[in-house]
């Protein structure tokens, strides 16, 4: 795992204060919820020390990012709120904009990409958005949001990259230091970094002995190159399944703060996002989106390097159905829960009666099954059968290779 230290931990940066995040506290009280604190004894006995998830997923909208749009947008001139704003997005801060436009009582026109899931451009229309799909990426439909603000005067509303939006997320920070006055970390998925920059003033100002560990995904990982650099950094093409913390480069404003307050950043892998996923799914009974889950992948992936008690980040639960099922099933592959594999028998009547029998009695669930028969490697009385199998975990794993290869089948994996 790559990680790094960064800041003194101690210093507070000019560009938002904690006056600025107490006063985005009273700007979103009656509008944000305070979201509850919620313990985890399976990543207690993990970690060694208690650790608590602050379950912003339930916030409205779904996401942390109400609070950043709703005081950036309460803190225009009535001029400008007579002009509309505009934002760019693929789900949370589209969202987020929606409503707390609507909230103000200001027009919001919001672009999102084509390829964007269903449920988050329905959400978006219902809180009052008009939404325009442009673009495959969210760097394109930036571009286009940018565009309509140069045409029409309307306001554009970063997700991350202004002071308004930082000291609106850092109430996330606030709140954790009255829920938990004893903890120890705070660990947050960063993409652009608001999130992380806002809870670190809000900390750090009142608690610098707190340590603030930033989460990136590997292959999204622009703040330690940027830290490394000194100055934000784009990657040339981020990828990962956490969509919410795909971000190619940081916010300058946040950059700042981050390189100041946070204390460490680390990068987490595919499979430790999606077995994040997994078990707050199973264990916390929290539905997550892999951005969100990104403080638990870090949990477990190296579990002995938070001191508790820990709070961990749930940053939101805006998951498309369709995309939880694929990171469901990577999960429980990652787990040793979900085994594939391909089986070579002859294909006769009876023959998958049989094998399926072999797998009965080994306690195999067969999710499953298809069947290959035209293969230059196949023998003319050959059939290869693909079998998805569901299972305890890597032991079971292991006994069911055995007791197929005890009953004479041979396995191409």
């Amino acid at each position: 795992m790559d990680h790094r230290t960064t800041g003194r931990g101690v210093a507070r940066p000019a560009a938002v204060t904690l006056d600025d995040v107490r006063l985005a506290a009273k700007t979103l009280s009656g509008v944000a919820r305070t979201t509850a604190l919620e313990g985890s004894r399976h990543l207690s006995a993990l970690v060694g020390a208690p650790v608590h998830l602050k379950c912003e997923n339930l916030q409205r909208t779904g996401s942390f990012k109400l609070r950043g749009a709703y005081v950036r947008i309460a803190g225009l001139t009535a001029a400008e709120r007579a002009a509309g704003v505009v934002a760019a997005s693929a789900g949370n801060h589209a969202q987020g904009v929606a409503l707390a436009a609507s909230l103000l009582g200001v027009r919001a026109t919001v672009f999102m990409p084509t390829g964007a899931p269903l449920p988050k451009v329905a959400a978006t229309r219902d809180y009052g958005a008009d939404v325009r799909a442009h673009g495959q990426v969210v760097d394109e439909t930036l571009h286009a949001a940018q565009e309509y603000a140069k045409e029409t005067g309307a306001v554009l509303i970063h997700p991350f990259d202004h002071p308004d939006v930082v000291a609106g997320q850092g109430t996330v920070g606030l709140e954790i230091l009255e829920q938990c006055p004893e903890v120890r970390t705070v660990v947050v998925g960063m993409g652009g970094g608001g999130l992380a920059a806002g809870i670190a003033v809000a900390v750090k100002s009142l608690r610098p002995d707190v340590r603030v560990v930033g989460v990136q995904a590997q292959g999204a990982a622009a703040y330690p190159v940027s830290l490394a650099a000194g100055r934000p950094v784009a990657l040339q093409s981020p990828h990962t399944v956490a969509d919410g913390i795909k971000v190619g480069r940081p916010g300058d404003v946040p950059f700042r703060i981050v390189e100041e307050l946070v204390d460490e950043v680390r990068t987490v892998s595919e499979d430790a996002l999606s077995s994040a996923l997994l078990l707050c799914l199973e264990r916390a009974k929290m539905v997550v989106e892999p951005a969100g889950a990104s403080p638990v992948a870090a949990l477990l992936s190296d579990p002995g390097a938070f001191e508790g008690p820990v709070v961990a980040v749930l940053s939101g639960g805006n998951v498309d159905p369709l995309l939880l099922q694929r990171v469901l099933r990577h999960g429980m592959a990652a787990a040793g829960r979900y085994l594939s594999l391909r089986v070579r028998l002859t294909d006769r009547p009876g023959a998958l009666a049989l094998l399926l029998g072999v797998l009965s009695q080994a306690d195999a669930n067969v999710l499953d099954v298809g069947h290959v028969r035209i293969d230059p490697q196949l023998q003319l009385t050959e059939v290869e059968v693909e079998l998805h199998l569901e299972t305890e975990g890597p032991e079971h794993c292991a006994r069911l290779i055995e007791a197929l290869g005890g009953a004479g089948y041979t396995i191409i994996r």
